[in-house]
């Protein structure tokens, strides 16, 4: 048995034909989705804290120092 577990659709995608063939020369083949648990909407709240001042635009030197200008 051929068991490809499928992370993204791309994998599965480009190895089609190929599953494909070995399905019909009598092989079982398996596409699996990993189905992981997606984030609820809004889950956060009340664990992020921000302080005074968060939102002020940076000066152009604190703008240098985060990108390294």
């Amino acid at each position: 048995m051929l068991r490809i577990m499928e992370g993204n659709s791309h994998e599965a995608k480009s190895h089609l034909s190929k599953l494909i063939d070995r399905a019909l020369a009598g092989d079982e083949v398996m596409i699996a989705s990993d189905e992981k648990e997606k984030p609820v909407l809004d889950s956060a709240r009340g664990t992020v804290e921000f302080t005074e001042g968060w939102d002020d635009p940076l000066t152009d030197a604190e703008l240098n120092d985060l990108f390294g200008i």
